[in-house]
């Protein structure tokens, strides 16, 4: 299936923070005019941001949080299509979209192709394994939404399990590899779901064990040592188990091993320690990736490709004056959409491309309803550490960030009063 409409083709692939925040922008901008015809693509039909992924793992997210794309689409004259790229024609210009089953394996939309005149890819990251024995058949990841809920499922039915036990099998041991900010912010939110279901009753005699493995001798590389260990403290004062500078070497269906010969018992692992772009990357008809199969991008996000470009986890953008590229966190995620659809309506009109320039806020890190830790970047005041109430509220002000770039103020701030009213009648966890 190829579109012949006239008007300039912007296809976008992947609905995640980068993807559904250009594709709501050049809708407005572009598509409501009628100027371009705004098209995205997502293999699944709803949308959270990503950083709240910890929280339907642990089923504490309202459930209200989650967008549906084709209600986003309508309301901002783009076009959702369901459907996982898998191949792309440079020479012709069209992306290769593969069918899409139920679950009972009926095909529901064949194979299809989508023509481009602008195509911007925005796949985001998956978990990178690092081909270590076992973690791909016996861990759970956190990279999507369905993963996200398989994941709390699973852990549902393994409270009820460990508390319906025996008296000897009745301690539930849940163990996270990786200490960066997802496994972080998973064990805190692991642990205030242990306390609310001791009081619904359900875990008031059971045991769960929490435990953090970590190759590094520090938590959150990301932050400051002084934070890092302020971090750590709260963990352990949670009773959460921290192993730094054991490296993963297996992980079998009920143990994880590591260098030094340990063996941690298992009923449920979380894998977190690493991510890359999506493998099928790297055949991308010819277009340059780096070693995890991200996109080499230039200072305008543009490929080596001059029709197409890439924002987000799976473009690797330059960073000057650092070592590294830009990294993978949502704030970069948000800004890159903000300057490629910039770049994109200049385009059509003949202007030039504008060039990213990664503003580094700092970095924060959510520990639920325990505390919040980080630290502030500024030209004028440098690098502040914060923490408690108001980490909490900066570290909000990020997803409201992204929430206004899709909604408009208006409807953030009615999203959040409904939400706040949604806590007081529901329950605080999801049990099913």
């Amino acid at each position: 299936m190829t579109d012949n409409n006239e008007k300039h083709k912007i296809v976008i692939v992947g609905g995640g923070a980068a993807g559904l925040e250009i594709a709501t922008r050049l809708g407005k901008k572009l598509g409501k005019k009628g100027l371009a015809e705004v098209m995205l693509l997502d293999a699944s039909p709803t949308h959270i941001w990503k950083p709240l992924l910890h929280e339907v793992a642990a089923g504490t997210l309202d459930e209200s949080e989650q967008i549906e794309y084709l209600a986003q689409a309508h309301r901002n004259h783009f076009r959702f299509r369901l459907g996982r790229m898998e191949g792309l024609n440079r020479q012709k210009k069209e992306i290769y979209v593969s069918p899409t089953f139920s679950d009972s394996g009926e095909e529901l939309i064949p194979r299809r192709t989508f023509s481009y005149d602008t195509l911007v890819m925005s796949v985001g990251s998956i978990s990178n394994t690092f081909n270590i024995k076992g973690v791909a058949e016996h861990c759970l990841f956190l990279d999507t939404t369905a993963q996200a809920f398989r994941f709390q499922k699973q852990l549902v039915e393994s409270y009820i399990k460990s508390h319906a036990g025996t008296a000897a099998d009745k301690t539930l041991s849940i163990v996270i590899i990786g200490a960066g900010a997802t496994g972080v912010e998973l064990s805190a939110q692991l642990h205030e779901v242990t306390d609310l279901l001791a009081v619904y009753g359900l875990d008031e005699s059971s045991d769960v064990k929490l435990t953090i493995i970590e190759a590094a001798t520090q938590l959150l590389p990301a932050l400051p040592g002084k934070l890092a260990q302020a971090t750590q403290q709260q963990l352990v004062k949670l009773g959460i188990d921290l192993k730094l500078g054991r490296r993963v070497v297996e992980v079998t269906g009920d143990a994880v091993h590591t260098h030094d010969g340990e063996i941690i018992p298992a009923d449920l692992k979380v894998w977190s320690a690493g991510i890359k772009a999506p493998d099928w990357m790297k055949d991308l008809d010819g277009l340059e990736v780096n070693r995890i199969n991200q996109l080499v991008v230039d200072e305008t996000l543009k490929t080596s490709d001059d029709n197409i470009f890439a924002i987000g986890d799976c473009a690797a953008c330059p960073w000057p004056g650092h070592d590294g590229n830009v990294p993978p966190r949502a704030q970069a995620a948000h800004q890159q959409a903000s300057t490629l659809s910039k770049s994109i309506v200049n385009r059509l009109q003949g202007g030039k491309l504008v060039k990213y320039t990664y503003l580094d806020y700092g970095s924060l890190v959510a520990l639920g309803k325990y505390t919040t830790v980080g630290n502030l970047m500024g030209n004028l005041m440098g690098s502040v550490s914060i923490g408690g109430f108001i980490a909490r509220v900066v570290y909000l002000s990020l997803y409201k960030m992204h929430q206004v770039a899709i909604h408009g103020y208006f409807r953030t701030a009615m999203l959040t009063l409904s939400n706040l009213f949604r806590r007081s009648a529901h329950a605080k966890i999801k049990m099913h």
